[in-house]
């Protein structure tokens, strides 16, 4: 597994679920064309961008290069690093039949060509220089009634609009957003100055 600290934007769930296995970091999905309106997506690839910059891996057919190019246009060019898979025909073990162009997407991919693509496009793989620092656990959430409590939900949403976060996430990728976005010091006042 490999440890990446820039968030890596795909194109699905499935990309994901394929992801998850091989990279240790925040994956965001773009739901496919899903993006083009979702402005709150747009605003979060935006915002981790130019925290951290992104990479991006999309699936090698022409949907896969639409996406890439609508992100491109939306983040300036310094903040992105693009992975490309390769053309590979075939169909996904989940699927009946190929894509419409017949290539495999990422998800179709293996871990080896994934590797390869990330290496020949010059992500720097290894720990991350800010391993040091305090991260925000689910227990705090907890402990801070983020999470678990019959009013959790409501001090979520509280939370994400002060942050000018998209409300709908999980437990699991909200503590990897506010892992990139504010350290523990500030996520503890945050926490006290909303009252949560």
């Amino acid at each position: 597994m490999i440890k990446l600290d820039r968030p890596v934007i795909v194109e699905g769930k499935y990309d994901i679920i394929k992801l998850s296995g091989i990279i240790d970091g925040l994956l965001i999905k773009t739901d496919g064309f899903g993006i083009f309106k979702d402005k709150e997506k747009q605003l979060l690839i935006r915002r981790l961008a130019a925290e951290k910059g992104i990479i991006v891996l999309t699936d090698s057919d022409s949907a896969g290069f639409l996406i890439r190019s609508f992100i491109s246009g939306a983040v300036p060019a310094d903040k992105i690093t693009n992975v490309y898979i390769p053309d590979i025909f075939g169909k996904e073990r989940r699927k009946t039949e190929a894509g419409k162009e017949g290539k495999l997407g990422v998800e179709g991919m293996s871990e080896q060509i994934i590797l390869e693509a990330f290496e020949k496009a010059g992500v720097l793989c290894g720990k991350s220089e800010e391993a040091e620092r305090r991260l925000i656990t689910p227990l705090d959430l907890y402990e801070a009634g983020l999470s678990g409590r019959r009013d959790s939900r409501a001090k979520r949403k509280m939370l994400l609009k002060a942050l000018s976060l998209p409300e709908r996430m999980s437990t699991a990728s909200l503590i990897k957003i506010l892992n990139t976005f504010v350290t523990y010091e500030e996520f503890i006042e945050k926490v006290k100055e909303l009252d949560l």
